[in-house]
């Protein structure tokens, strides 16, 4: 009998004092910690996908961050002028990890290589504004390493 007086006090409680309830997108985790950037890119990431690794023009980047575990595949599509025409990217990592290499595959297009890979870590990190203890997550970006970047085996 007490139990069943519980129950019903604790509804009559909640009733007159109801919780305010916020809106989901108000209690997401990545728009409280992160800044809009990164939660653009890890909401709406651009360019994600694979080239064709069989073509000529095809180049791809694997990167991995092991103090994390994130993991980087970048492809990019060079034409004959040596412009990167295409970028794609597939990564298994954080927010930031994802949201950087998103914004890697903006940025490289319509560089060429050489351009590219003048591109450091610390720009995207910037452009982002990740905080310190995330820097690591933006060096999973395949860039300006020139040997990552190389021809698909055939």
């Amino acid at each position: 009998m007490a139990a069943a007086g519980a129950g019903r006090l604790r509804r009559a409680a909640s009733l007159l004092l109801p919780v305010p309830r916020l809106p989901a997108r108000e209690l997401s985790a990545p728009a409280r910690l992160y800044h809009k950037k990164v939660v653009d890119h890890y909401e709406n990431p651009r360019n994600v996908g694979s080239l064709d690794k069989t073509a000529k023009n095809v180049g791809t980047g694997l990167v991995g961050a092991p103090a994390c575990g994130d993991v980087m595949k970048l492809q990019i599509q060079v034409d004959d002028k040596g412009k990167i025409v295409d970028a794609r990217f597939k990564t298994f990592g954080c927010g930031s990890a994802i949201a950087s290499s998103s914004l890697a595959t903006e940025w490289v297009k319509g560089k060429t290589v050489e351009e590219a890979l003048t591109i450091k870590n610390t720009d995207i990190a910037k452009e982002l504004c990740l905080p310190p203890v995330k820097l690591h997550c933006s060096k999973s970006v395949p860039f300006p390493v020139k040997e990552k970047i190389r021809p698909s085996p055939q």
